[in-house]
Order: C-alpha cells, then sequence, then structure tokens
C-alpha cells in the first residue's frame, strides 16, 4: 500500500481573494436571478451579466480525512435594494461544520437549519465564523465599494446541496435600509 501522497500548495491574495494559478468558478446575476426578492431588478441586471462572487478551490480530494479550502469574493453590489450574496448551500453530508474566516471587507454569514432556526453573524477583517454542521450558509456582502473576502475550509467529504437553496431560498434576506443592512422575511421563501 502507497501512503506517500503530495502536498498541495495553492497561492491566494490577502488583497483581492484571488490566486494566479487556479481557476475560479463564476457567478454572475443571470445564473442567480431567481434567487433574489425583487427578479424583476434582478432580470435587469441580467442583460448586463454582472458578476456577483467567485471563488477558488484547493482542488483537495472529496473524501473522509480531507479539508477543503478555498477563497470566496463577494462584489459589491444590490438587487434592488437587497446586497450581493454567494447562493449558499447544505453539505451533501449534512452534519458536517464549516468555517469561515473574514480577510477583507464586511458582510453577513446567514444561516438556517431544516428545522427552521435561522442565525446571522458579522464578517469583519480578522473574525472567523464557525458555521456548525446541519445548517446551509451563505455570504452577503454589506459594504458599498469593497469587496467580501473570506477563506473557508471544511470536510473534504461533506459535499455541497445548492439544490434545496435554489427551490426554497433562506427565510431571511438582507437588504439595505436607511443606509444600513438589515434582516428581513424573505417574501419568496418557499415552505
Amino acid at each position: 500500500m502507497n501512503t506517500t501522497r503530495p502536498a498541495i500548495v495553492t497561492d491566494f491574495s490577502l488583497v483581492d481573494g484571488l490566486s494566479q494559478t487556479k481557476t475560479p468558478l463564476r457567478r454572475t446575476i443571470s445564473a442567480m436571478a431567481d434567487m433574489y426578492a425583487d427578479r424583476e431588478a434582478a432580470r435587469r441586471l441580467a442583460e448586463e451579466d454582472v458578476l456577483v462572487y467567485e471563488f477558488f478551490d484547493a482542488g483537495v480530494p472529496e473524501s473522509p480525512g480531507e479539508v477543503a479550502y478555498g477563497t470566496s469574493i463577494v462584489y459589491p453590489g444590490k438587487v434592488g435594494d437587497e446586497y450581493f450574496m454567494t447562493k449558499g448551500h447544505f453539505h451533501s453530508v449534512l452534519d458536517t461544520a464549516e468555517i469561515y474566516y473574514c480577510l477583507r471587507g464586511r458582510g453577513i454569514m446567514m444561516m438556517e437549519n431544516p428545522e427552521g432556526d435561522v442565525q446571522w453573524e458579522e464578517l469583519t477583517p480578522g473574525t472567523a465564523v464557525y458555521v456548525p454542521g446541519r445548517y446551509a450558509h451563505r455570504s452577503i456582502n454589506t459594504s458599498p465599494d469593497e469587496q467580501l473576502i473570506t477563506f473557508f475550509a471544511f470536510p473534504g467529504h461533506a459535499g455541497h446541496d445548492y439544490g434545496t437553496i435554489e427551490s426554497k431560498g433562506f427565510r431571511k434576506i438582507v437588504v439595505e435600509r436607511d443606509g444600513a443592512p438589515a434582516v428581513l422575511d424573505n417574501p419568496r421563501w418557499a415552505q
């Protein structure tokens, strides 16, 4: 049995979260238009196909005992009054957790479990948010002009379940009210 395994080295900029050697996965507004409460505003932005976020995955094997990691960059912007966000996901192995460390910008980590518990925590440079197992999560950029850049890590075998969020959404949304972020009930949340 060969137990030799190569180390993985990944470059990420602490300034912009980008990698010079990895190819990012990019999500534009056209791929996310139905995830926003104001779908008409999202469809208008989709004509320009604005980049909402991108992330870099280190390419670690998706197996038990491994740790997947990378960076996520959510760009500043809004759809109507709702801030740009990641799609959000549960893990396919529901009981697995994830950690996000904020490198730059400010935002909110929205979390929700299948039983309906909703939590949110502020992301600011130098803070880490531990997302417990069983919680769907999404990063939301609340800055008007700066990228929200986070470093993330989770068990390699956890997988991603985007479909549940695509079909149901999150129970809460984050919008701008009087120049500040506000958490409101999602008028489009499907039970």
